[in-house]
This record gives C-alpha cells, sequence and structure tokens, in this order.
C-alpha cells in the first residue's frame, strides 16, 4: 500500500464552516483531513473546469488570425 506524503499547514476557517464539516466527518465516520482534502481537490477541479486549455486557445488564436475575415463573413 502506498503511503502518500503529507504537508501540514495552518490556516483559519468560519466557526459555522468548522462546526459543519467536523460534523460531516463524524457522520461519515471519515477524519476531517480527508474531507479537506477531498474539498480542495474539488475547488481545483471546479476552477480548471472553468478555463480552457491552453493548446486549446492557441490552436483558436491560430485559426482567429488565419480566417478572421471570413468567420467575419459568417457573422453576418
Amino acid at each position: 500500500m502506498e503511503t502518500k506524503r503529507r504537508e501540514k499547514f495552518a490556516t483559519q476557517v468560519n466557526p459555522e464552516i468548522l462546526s459543519a464539516i467536523r460534523d460531516l466527518a463524524q457522520d461519515e465516520g471519515r477524519q476531517l483531513q480527508a474531507l479537506v482534502d477531498e474539498a480542495l481537490a474539488d475547488l481545483i477541479e471546479k476552477r480548471r473546469q472553468g478555463r480552457p486549455r491552453a493548446h486549446v486557445m492557441a490552436a483558436y488564436q491560430a485559426s482567429h488570425d488565419r480566417y478572421a475575415p471570413l468567420y467575419k463573413k459568417l457573422a453576418e
């Protein structure tokens, strides 16, 4: 079984949020850190999905540079 390396960090959180997350952890029989890991991973994924990938934007820009007059005519 692979053990993932962990790193400690300190932060502050709204007391109501902390209480709710502690309740969730207890209700689910999980450790608080597991829920924090899950929440942070979900946030990262959500934010990444909101942005186009760099190679997609580069292809779009190249297409736009090459075919801008055609796109303008098609839009009319």
